[in-house]
């Protein structure tokens, strides 16, 4: 089995892509991302200073929209892969080299740094639920994959998860609450491997392979931006899957006790398949993802669901090229509104995923709204941006 991984996380390394930075009055800077392969580990020494972009406001053109883009000063380098957005003011995120950030202030001001003793794990996946409590799921193979649990705003991390698989490779993790959460690794020989807490973390339990279905040959899930699970209401939940001859959606009502499983019309096989789930409500959501090693294809890359992931149909494809690594609807949007981010860059749809406008065309890994004034996405070299879609020309709002 982990041979037959190894393609899918291999693919969702950084690759060397330019940076653009778009400045209100300034010429546009030029850096080169270096790459990193996403299963092994890499150490380095405390917290280094972000040297962050130009920080003015970046106006998009559009006839309806005036999205704002905001570079902020993250205060490390490291590649940032999730973003937990509590509210408007409070923002979770994480990333490799032991990395979390947290802002109290909407993105002014940002806390950085890595859990004790984690300095080689990838932090792939974070939820924050206050200020002061938060999870990282760490991403890898064996024992690198891991859950940190921390009540007082960073300042101590509790180890609450040490995978014990040497084949399993956890990808991301999703909760209801505080105390109810689900967390999903590759397939190991031939059965889904899914974890699940009632009690905030103290303990999280193996789901008989029994109650899932059976895993195809090879499948697993892309840890790209920590959304690869979703849930919504008391117990429906969602995971998205690929790397194998059909790229697949697992469904639960019942807060993981059984599962339904459907294929969703993506591209499919090595590498390829769903990075990305992504529910407005228990019936209307997204499945998104694309060709993970093939940075400049375009293709069938987003499904979209009415009943809830009972049947899915192609929808529009975004703007920019390559994969779709994450995606976040936006609570509060008067017309229902995602924005969909990758290495490629950042498009929003207000038509459930069916059309799609450019955003941004620099590299992104996740994307996390509290507001339609206060979203944030994440990516290479301690990359945060702040996003505004809060209003028109004509005065409405988004």
């Amino acid at each position: 089995m982990v041979s037959a991984r190894e393609p899918a996380m291999r693919a969702l390394a950084p690759r060397a892509r330019p940076l653009i930075a778009i400045a209100a009055a300034a010429a546009a800077t030029v850096a080169a991302l270096s790459a990193c392969t996403p299963r092994a580990p890499r150490a380095t020494p405390g917290t280094a200073p972000g040297a962050a972009p130009d920080t003015a406001p970046r106006p998009m053109p559009t006839r309806t929209l005036v999205p704002v883009l905001e570079p902020q000063r993250s205060g490390t380098t490291a590649l940032l892969q999730a973003v937990s957005a509590v509210s408007e003011r409070v923002v979770w995120v994480s990333g490799h080299e032991g990395t979390w950030a947290r802002t109290l202030d909407g993105g002014a001001t940002w806390e950085t740094g890595r859990v004790p003793g984690a300095d080689t794990l990838q932090f792939r996946d974070v939820q924050g639920v206050s200020a002061d409590s938060a999870w990282l799921l760490a991403a890898g193979a064996g024992e690198l994959s891991r859950i940190y649990r921390t009540t007082d705003g960073g300042r101590h991390w509790t180890e609450q998860f040490v995978n014990a698989e040497p084949n399993a490779f956890f990808d991301c993790f999703a909760f209801w609450d505080t105390r109810r959460a689900l967390a999903f690794s590759d397939a190991v020989d031939g059965h889904h491997l899914v974890l699940r807490t009632r009690d905030g973390g103290e303990h999280w339990d193996r789901i008989p392979p029994a109650s899932l279905p059976t895993a195809l040959p090879g499948e697993g899930g892309f840890a790209a931006s920590g959304t690869c699970v979703a849930t919504a209401g008391s117990g429906t939940a969602w995971i998205g899957t690929g790397n194998t001859s059909a790229a697949r959606v697992l469904r639960t009502t019942d807060g993981g006790t059984t599962w339904s499983v459907v294929a969703v019309p993506v591209v499919s096989g090595t590498a390829a398949g769903i990075a990305s789930v992504a529910f407005r409500d228990s019936l209307h959501g997204l499945a998104l993802g694309g060709d993970i090693g093939k940075p400049d294809a375009r293709g069938d890359y987003v499904a979209r669901t009415e009943d809830g992931g009972r049947t899915w149909s192609i929808a529009g494809r975004p703007t920019f090229a390559g994969a779709v690594y994450g995606a976040a609807w936006v609570p509060g949007a008067t017309t229902p509104t995602i924005v969909a981010v990758g290495p490629g860059g950042a498009s929003l749809s207000r038509d459930d995923g069916q059309s799609w406008r450019r955003l941004d065309d620099d590299a992104y890994w996740a994307v996390g709204f509290a507001s339609p004034s206060a979203g944030w996405a994440v990516g290479p070299k301690g990359r945060i941006v702040r996003i505004r879609l809060a209003t028109s020309p004509r005065g409405d709002r988004n």
